[in-house]
């Protein structure tokens, strides 16, 4: 049975794209069929308008039309990754409603909590009124430097919020990654041997180990 990923984080500059990307070339790496939905809306003027979750009865089709295009497509693939705009509009409400899990990244830097208590109650609202299957896959450090004070001091306040919601693999700020996308390639195809592409192989290992545990 394949199972949808939405990677969401209404705020930008996190490496949520960054993750689709590589999570999936990384996934397909380990031999497993993977489909990448770009639902990020930055070029759709029209998706930046919110929805009003509490006035959304479930009844509608306007919030399951993503969920209604992907679920035919299930048997294809074993994961299909979704990556959401960085806003709480109707494209991310679509996402959420037709996913499995969320995976949230989380730049290590200074205002990284900042919206997640937002996304953390859309995503609670969408479980409620329209996908009581949808869970936290987990929330994933990106830009992580261990020399900064404040990198450390994010991870421990993960940790110490979220605890086994917080992947062990953290994506450490890697300049192969940076340049891989000028490229058009996945860092794993630029650079099998960066810190990048190990560190999202490593991911991707731990989201598949975390599915047989299940």
């Amino acid at each position: 049975m394949s199972k949808i990923i939405a990677l969401a984080n209404q705020k930008g500059g996190v490496g949520k794209t960054t993750t689709a990307i590589n999570l999936a070339a990384s996934l397909a790496t380990l031999e497993k069929n993977v489909l990448l939905v770009d639902a990020d809306s930055q070029a759709n003027a029209s998706s930046g308008l919110g929805v009003d979750l509490s006035k959304v009865d479930g009844s509608g089709d306007r919030e399951h039309v993503m969920k209604n295009m992907l679920d035919p497509l299930r048997k294809e693939y074993d994961y299909i990754l979704i990556d959401c705009s960085p806003s709480l509009g109707t494209i991310t409400v679509n996402a959420l409603t037709a996913a499995d899990s969320v995976i949230i990244p989380v730049q290590c830097e200074y205002f990284a909590l900042e919206g997640i208590s937002k996304l953390l109650n859309t995503i609670k609202l969408v479980k409620r009124k329209l996908n009581p299957e949808l869970e936290i896959e987990g929330f994933l450090l990106t830009m992580y430097d261990s020399r900064l004070k404040l990198a450390n001091q994010i991870y421990d306040e993960m940790k110490r919020h979220f605890q086994e919601l917080v992947f062990r693999t953290v994506i450490q700020r890697n300049v192969k990654l940076s340049e891989a996308p000028s490229h058009g390639l996945p860092a794993i195809l630029y650079d099998a041997v960066s810190t990048g592409a190990k560190n999202y192989l490593a991911l991707a290992k731990e989201i598949l180990s975390r599915r047989v545990e299940e």
